[in-house]
């Protein structure tokens, strides 16, 4: 019965990644098309986000990110290990 259960989520996970990986390439597959038949377009929208991309201070974004997520983590795992230990503490009282 819990060879049931433990194939259930692995079977979930492939199709997840089966789906994204097709989605992705029907993405990819779309996005070759359009330059093909756009060039001029393509490039001048490749320009215009490269531009943008670079006058966003993207460094300091996700250095706040990571700060940010350092800061939450430690509260998490402490959270996290209490109840693994309340759980561990209603098993053993069973």
């Amino acid at each position: 019965m819990d060879d049931k259960f433990a194939a259930i989520p692995e079977d979930l996970a492939e199709r997840g990644l089966r789906y994204t990986k097709d989605q992705f390439g029907e993405v990819l597959q779309q996005t070759e098309v359009y330059v093909r038949e756009n060039p001029t377009q393509s490039v001048l929208y490749a320009l215009a986000a490269g531009y943008i991309l670079n006058r966003l201070p993207l460094g300091r974004v996700l250095g706040g990110v990571i700060r940010l997520l350092m800061l939450v983590f430690k509260p998490a795992l402490l959270i996290y290990g209490a109840s693994k230990l309340y759980r561990v503490a209603q098993q053993n009282e069973s």
